[in-house]
């Protein structure tokens, strides 16, 4: 009895010595590899002030846009980083995107997966001043106007909004001049401005304009209706737009929003990231972004989050030989 006391004792003596979990030992920096304004932008920028509003850590998330090459600066900047835990990406399509499109070296099985934040949706938008009250009416309209008369602007080349587009003209028999911009924001702007027709924007690259009167939603390229049903607008919720399935436009997509860190991490260090996401993801900041914005709020992490990217890499592939979007093809 006597040594199984002193053994005890001896072993609380020794608790506080202990290897404690891991965390970050500087600033960590946040990679985006897209432009200022746009979907990725604003998720980044909302995560950094929600850990800094409730201290959920001790260093610094810098968020630093690398988004060059449709991307391809961030991802290779990650990459080179191997075993350097202070260095997080957030990630959207161009994931698969950028690479099978310039064959650029790199391969999301190239960095760690680590959490799924959320699935983000695409609306078809039209200029509140156009006559189009559907897509139906839309679609016509570009039928009539004749091939490339009309101009659909999105962010990048051969990316979630070039595919969109093609996989609406494949399916209606349309033909849309493509306009590619930096960002989601610039994309919103053009629409507001005139100097377009649509855009396939993400929910929150246009609700401040479709708030403030300038946008239309026509229709939402998701499976089932959003769930959000306070007004945005005086008359209209999120989930008062149309699926376009719905209205005669069979196309869906959703667009990763996830984080993954360099190669060559430990599974604490990836540890301490998830920790720290869901601990994000229960604030209602970020409860009320997620409504703002329209997401689909899916979450994964761990095997099932890497079999899930898996399986969107093999979609892509399918999507963008369709499209004729593959490098060298």
């Amino acid at each position: 009895m006597k040594a199984r006391c002193m053994f005890a004792a001896a072993a609380l003596a020794a608790a506080p010595f202990a290897a404690q979990a891991w965390e970050p030992t500087k600033n960590v920096e946040f990679i985006i590899p897209a432009g200022t304004g746009g979907g990725a932008d604003q998720m980044a920028r909302a995560v950094q002030g929600i850990v800094a509003k409730h201290g959920l850590m001790k260093q610094s998330i810098l968020p630093i846009n690398k988004a060059g090459g449709a991307g391809a600066e961030g991802f290779l900047d990650v990459k080179a980083a191997a075993g350097d835990p202070h260095k997080i990406i957030i990630t959207l399509s161009n994931l698969f995107t950028t690479p099978l499109a310039t064959a650029v070296p790199f391969n999301w099985r190239d960095l760690t997966p680590v959490q799924m934040l959320a699935l983000d949706n695409f609306v078809l938008w039209v200029n509140a001043k156009a006559p189009y009250k559907s897509p139906k009416e839309y679609i016509e309209a570009a039928k009539k106007a004749g091939p490339g008369k009309m101009k659909m602007a999105g962010t990048g080349a051969k990316q979630e909004d070039q595919i969109i587009t093609v996989a609406i003209e494949q399916s209606t028999g349309t033909k849309f001049t493509y306009i590619p911009f930096k960002g989601g924001g610039a994309v919103a702007t053009q629409l507001v401005g005139g100097h377009v027709d649509s855009t396939v924007n993400n929910p929150i690259e246009a609700v401040a304009q479709w708030r403030a009167g300038n946008l239309r939603p026509l229709c939402v390229f998701e499976l089932k209706r959003l769930p959000y049903k306070q007004k945005v607008t005086e008359k209209m919720s999120w989930y008062d737009i149309p699926l376009c399935k719905d209205t005669g436009l069979p196309v869906d997509y959703l667009m990763l929003r996830g984080i993954f860190m360099a190669p060559g991490v430990s599974k604490d260090q990836v540890q301490y990231y998830i920790d720290l996401f869901k601990k994000v993801m229960a604030t209602p900041e970020w409860k009320k972004l997620m409504e703002e914005g329209a997401f689909n709020t899916t979450t994964l992490n761990g095997k099932e989050y890497a079999d899930w990217v898996a399986r969107e890499e093999a979609r892509h592939i399918m999507l963008m030989k369709k499209a004729g979007f593959i490098a060298g093809q």
